[in-house]
């Protein structure tokens, strides 16, 4: 039995669908089945259920965006570098091995010489730097409360997308936003990730940190190029003239702007396609949310 936290939301739903696809039980224990910041309520959570694994992809995104976080900053923090902290002393109390949903916004920019920052490099937009949104810098916590732990996962996840339209999907705040900060970025297919997610503990890889990303980086630019190519209807693009114009015009708190080397991932097995692949594959299958 698996447990799994924040099943309601984007990225655990998806984390729901990898686990039937890969016919696991498992249990979607949100906030109304048990205070999950409360160690006791959940280690004996843990143990109603027998579980043999947590994984966690709850959390604080805000919204419509990360600006939300500099306002609500008491929630930012405590669902973001508090509860990942408070989820590992249930787990060890259970005897459990656990998953944490992270993200590779922590970092700006590429390494110096161009490549990917990899899972040995220190993060440079948190905290630490002071150079970072309020959100950055809670993640970068949550991953410093798990950086000594030897039996968990922390997956990074970086700006998701998949062939649904949703105002989560990036593709789909692309296509929406009047104007777009052209960036080189690491992108995650959302299937992608939840996949090798459920595979990590599938096939029992080391413990440990992993960019799950895809393959590559890719500009703003392109992906407008490849939505103008995929999708029917003529849409144009408007472009910030530089990120000072977007700081000062659009945003109220710096943007994570980062390439991540998948490579670590990649070397236990588990697959993750190119970034021009999954763009274009979700690009020819976008559709519509099905209406429940």
């Amino acid at each position: 039995m698996i447990i799994l936290l924040g099943a309601s939301g984007f990225i655990g739903q998806a984390i729901a669908d990898a686990l039937r696809d890969a016919d696991l039980e498992f249990a979607p224990l949100g906030r109304r089945d048990v205070d999950h910041g409360d160690v006791d309520a959940l280690a004996n959570a843990i143990a109603a259920h027998d579980a043999t694994f947590l994984i966690n992809s709850a959390g604080y995104t805000g919204k419509p965006n990360v600006d939300a976080c500099e306002i609500h900053k008491t929630e930012c923090l405590d669902g973001n570098a508090t509860l990942p902290g408070r989820i590992r002393m249930a787990c060890q109390r259970a005897g459990i091995a656990f998953g944490h949903v992270s993200s590779g916004c922590i970092y700006a920019g590429s390494r110096p010489d161009g490549s990917g920052f990899t899972e040995l490099d220190p993060p440079n937009f948190c905290f630490r730097t002071d150079n970072c949104s309020f959100y950055s810098g809670c993640k970068a916590l949550g991953e410093e409360l798990l950086a000594d732990c030897d039996s968990c996962y922390i997956w990074r996840l970086r700006i998701p997308f998949n062939e649904v339209d949703s105002t989560r999907n990036y593709l789909s705040k692309v296509m929406r936003y009047e104007r777009l900060l052209d960036a080189t970025n690491s992108l995650s297919h959302l299937g992608e990730f939840a996949s090798a997610c459920v595979q990590s503990w599938q096939r029992r890889i080391p413990f440990g940190t992993y960019n799950v990303v895809n393959t590559g980086s890719i500009t703003t630019r392109r992906v407008t190029e490849l939505i103008q190519e995929n999708l029917p209807g003529e849409r144009r693009f408007d472009f910030f003239d530089n990120e000072a114009e977007f700081m000062r015009l659009a945003a109220a708190t710096p943007r994570s702007n980062c390439v991540l080397d998948n490579t670590k991932i990649r070397q236990t097995g588990i697959e993750l396609s190119t970034v021009e692949e999954a763009l274009i594959d979700s690009l020819q299958q976008w559709r519509s949310p099905v209406a429940s």
